[in-house]
Formats: structure tokens, C-alpha cells, sequence
């Protein structure tokens, strides 16, 4: 037994430990790995709690080392990919030097910030047992890691003239950290039962993702967060 109730935090550190990776990967600029480990980190995040229901080990040190794995995985590594996009944006108009740094892209870094500060309002917040009061910092990270594999589908040339827009970058940037902060109620994934009114959201957000990816592949993906923020704003549950 007392191994069986390190499970969970054995899986919470995996996530840690892929957010990490994906650092370094950011660092030596490969970008579609470091997404991919934002990827894996998210799976480890989501079985890490599974885990915890089904083997029965909640424990106060497994909630804490769940929100610091999540600050690195969805926070930091995200923001860091964020920082590598706008530091190559080569754009002078939208350069803002001091002692010859271009400091724009260290904007990015308030990604970092804003999922730490999300997590700890989650973590004294007991409203937010069934849903969410503010975006989930799993979703905002998982968004930025689909972005270099969205862009490496070249017939979709969208997504690519959209990421060499600085307006369009610190508009994400804007955004996801007040959306994070915000006290806009959003739905959780977690299924606890499939008639269709207790969880018409799940439903509709995987029929979109279905029909998303079928059409768009990879690129599908960043779709499908947005879609997931415009229903939990527009769609009452």
C-alpha cells in the first residue's frame, strides 16, 4: 500500500520531468519536440489524476506537487516556445531596444506568471471542484505546443503567415494570461456521465475536434483549444 500511494506522484513528477525536456528542447531550438513534450506532459497530467481516483491516494503533498509540475509543464515551457517565436520575429517597427536587447520578446514570459498565479488561486479556490473559474493552464500551454506542429503542415499556410504577425503573437500572449486570471467559469473534461445534458460541451468540443481533424490534420489542434474557449463563453451549460 504504501508504495501503491507514490503512483500518482511518480506520474505527476513524469509530467515535471517532460515539462524540463521541452525546456532544453526550446533552448536548442527544436520547437516541434518541445511541443510534443507539452503533449506527453499533458497525458501524464491527465492519468496522474486517474490514477489518484482510482487507487484512492489523494494526498495534500500530491495536490501541491500536481500545481508546480503544471507551473513548469504549462507555464514555463509554453512561455519559453512563445519567447523563441518572438525573438525571430525580425520585424524592426516592433522592436523595443535597451543597450541593444530587443526586449518585446521577454513579454512572453508573462505566460510563466499568469499559469502561477492561476494555479495558486486553484489551489485555495473551493469553487472550483467540478469546473473551472479561469482557463486551465493545461490548456493554454497545450495551445502554444500545437503551434509548431501546426505550422508544419505546409499546404496550410494560414497558421504560418499568423505566427509572423507580432500583433497576432502578443494577442495570444494578452489574452491567454487574462483569460487565465479571469473569473469566467469553464467546463472540465472529466466524464461522469454521457447523457447528453450533463455533458452537452464534452460532446459538442469532440465533434468539432473530430471533424477538425479529419479536414486539417495537426493544424487542427490550436482550432480546438480556441473552440473550447469560445464554448465555455458563449454556451451555457
Amino acid at each position: 500500500m504504501k508504495i501503491v500511494k507514490h503512483i500518482p506522484n511518480s506520474i505527476t513528477c513524469c509530467n515535471l520531468l517532460s515539462g524540463c525536456v521541452s525546456i532544453l528542447l526550446t533552448a536548442s531550438g527544436h520547437l516541434e519536440l518541445a511541443g510534443v513534450m507539452i503533449f506527453v506532459a499533458a497525458l501524464f497530467d491527465f492519468f496522474d489524476g486517474f490514477a489518484a481516483r482510482l487507487l484512492k491516494a489523494y494526498s495534500p503533498l500530491g495536490a501541491q506537487l500536481d500545481s508546480l509540475a503544471d507551473v513548469v509543464s504549462f507555464g514555463v515551457a509554453p512561455s519559453f516556445i512563445m519567447f523563441s517565436y518572438v525573438n525571430k520575429l525580425a520585424i524592426n517597427n516592433f522592436s523595443l531596444r535597451i543597450s541593444g536587447i530587443n526586449v518585446l520578446p521577454f513579454l512572453a514570459l508573462f505566460l510563466a506568471v499568469f499559469a502561477a498565479l492561476r494555479l495558486a488561486k486553484f489551489n485555495i479556490d473551493d469553487r472550483q471542484t467540478t469546473s473551472f473559474i479561469g482557463l486551465p493552464t493545461p490548456a493554454m500551454g497545450i495551445f502554444v505546443a500545437s503551434l509548431p506542429l501546426a505550422m508544419l503542415n505546409e499546404s496550410f499556410t494560414f497558421m504560418s503567415n499568423l505566427m509572423c504577425s507580432p500583433l497576432f503573437v502578443f494577442a495570444i500572449v494578452i489574452g491567454f494570461c487574462y483569460l487565465m486570471v479571469s473569473e469566467i467559469p469553464f467546463f472540465s473534461l472529466k466524464v461522469k456521465s454521457l447523457k447528453f445534458k450533463d455533458i452537452k460541451h464534452i460532446y459538442l468540443l469532440a465533434a468539432f475536434a473530430i471533424v477538425a481533424f479529419v479536414f486539417l490534420g495537426l493544424t487542427a489542434i490550436p482550432f480546438v483549444m480556441l473552440f473550447y474557449i469560445v464554448e465555455a463563453l458563449f454556451v451555457k451549460a
